[in-house]
């Protein structure tokens, strides 16, 4: 089925427990905290149902339609498919929900692309992925994942010496029914508008950390489930004029603790099994897959980041200058060669999986690098460019509200071109997304999201072929000898 906005947020009002410190949240969809962020999620699910975005966003099978980013890709029109839902979701929130709802269902998409790994692990798994798949497809569910150690908990032997509990999730108990958990989890994004959250493992574990391999789907209201936020961004957001984007688009973050929940065996997929509960997301198309949706959302945010700094040099009539223009084509040409990459993937795909189809892994690699390393510097070039222009604006637009102040605003704060208030309006708009805590908050999760920077380089590293590479220079070391002249 196709989920419709009002029905996710209806969803969400389930009983779950959500903590801003010591306050408790009864409703995230109303909360101040977070009610204009589970709107602009279920925002998603309506204006993907509409007419003009209904054929791409959405494919049938068996009868019933499901959203494209369950598409289980076997052309390249199934690509170029899943391709345009993931860029319409960036677009319309300017790349600034990360974990949007088309993320994790990647993940699992691609994971149940190969169900005969599950069944490897341990009989019945493999059709506990295959049913997973199916029942998220079906009821358009939103998960997302936790599927890191909290930070100072990677070393349990530490807290052992010291004989302190280790907070890292582990099973502490099964039995005919399923499994129990117990233990923290980073880190879940949008779990505060998620419907369930994949509990795993991106990092590589130990061979002797069995009971930290769980890999497992658990609803978010779930008996002895918690979701802690960080400080939640949209709370302190006075108005929409003056921050607009985190007024909207805090999807917040939050680490979850699982206190003795029951799991049943049918949502396990991994238990007891160090090194696959790790290995599954490579040896499927899941990661790329999901990461491809990255690369994606990444584009989308650069491009509107490069259309901010394109109107700011226009608003500060310094389009004339060369240097700026330079600046300028600096960033367009970090856009295009971003793009470059994401087509690459898509127009040089892999077979990975018999009878499907997957987008260039190496490619998508080299992009995830790339965006994962130079948000910074997108965003440096831009905050040049502003100068002192976010300085010069009054505190807030409620200096309008003073007809006295109006006219005194209007006088001396317009420009040819452009009245004081639109440029006002720019330079908030500007600042929310570069230099406010909101902006903060994007500058480390683009650095971190998709693990440290030395995993990412390890993908890299072991997608390359360096065999050919080597061989390029043994082809010129073979056509000359000691002595040869």
């Amino acid at each position: 089925m196709l989920k419709t906005g009002a029905e996710h947020l209806e969803s969400l009002r389930d009983g779950r427990q959500v903590y801003i410190g010591g306050e408790k949240v009864l409703d995230v969809t109303v909360h101040p905290a977070f009610r204009n962020a589970a709107r602009s999620f279920a925002m998603l699910y309506d204006k993907k149902s509409l007419p003009e975005n209904r054929d791409i966003m959405s494919f049938e099978e068996d009868g019933d339609v499901y959203s494209s980013w369950f598409l289980m890709p076997r052309s390249a029109e199934d690509l170029q498919k899943r391709f345009e839902t993931h860029r319409r979701i960036a677009e319309w929130t300017h790349g600034l929900l990360g974990r949007s709802p088309d993320h994790v269902a990647s993940f699992v998409t691609g994971l149940a692309m190969r169900p005969d790994m599950f069944e490897n692990i341990k009989e019945g798994f493999g059709e506990n992925i295959r049913a997973y798949y199916q029942y998220m497809r079906k009821n358009d569910i939103f998960a997302c994942y936790t599927v890191l150690p909290p930070q100072g908990a990677r070393k349990p032997e530490l807290y052992q010496r010291e004989g302190m509990k280790v907070p890292t999730l582990r099973v502490v108990d099964e039995d005919d029914a399923g499994v129990i958990l117990s233990g923290m989890k980073m880190l879940g994004t949008s779990a505060i508008f998620s419907n369930e959250t994949w509990v795993g493992n991106l990092l590589p574990l130990a061979p002797n950390q069995l009971k930290e391999s769980i890999t497992c789907a658990v609803p978010l209201n779930s008996e002895g489930v918690s979701i802690w936020s960080r400080k939640p961004l949209e709370k302190f957001a006075k108005n929409q004029f003056d921050a607009p984007l985190t007024w909207r688009f805090d999807e917040s973050d939050a680490m979850v603790i699982f206190d003795n929940v029951r799991v049943p065996w049918e949502k396990v997929f991994v238990h007891d099994e160090a090194e696959m509960s790790r290995a599954i997301y490579v040896q499927s198309p899941s990661h790329s897959m999901g990461n491809h949706q990255s690369n994606i959302r990444f584009l989308e945010k650069l491009k509107f980041i490069v259309g901010l700094a394109h109107k700011i040099v226009q608003t500060n009539g310094a389009g004339h200058i060369q240097p700026v223009q330079g600046i300028l084509g600096q960033l367009a040409a970090w856009e295009g060669g971003l793009e470059g990459m994401i087509q690459g993937q898509l127009h040089c795909p892999e077979e990975l999986v018999p009878g499907y189809l997957n987008i260039n892994r190496r490619y998508m690699y080299a992009a995830l690098h790339w965006c994962t390393t130079q948000y910074n510097s997108v965003c440096d070039t831009v905050r040049e460019l502003m100068g002192g222009g976010p300085f010069q604006m009054p505190a807030d637009i409620s200096v309008i509200d003073d007809p006295d102040l109006k006219k005194t605003f209007e006088e001396y704060w317009s420009v040819p071109g452009e009245d004081a208030i639109d440029r006002m309006k720019l330079f908030k708009l500007a600042w929310d997304l570069l230099g406010s805590e909101f902006a903060g908050r994007h500058a480390q999760y683009e650095k971190f999201y998709a693990g440290p920077g030395f995993i990412v380089s390890g993908y890299n590293y072991l997608n390359a072929p360096w065999h050919e590479w080597s061989a390029l220079v043994d082809m010129r070391m073979s056509e000359y000898t000691a002595g040869s002249k």
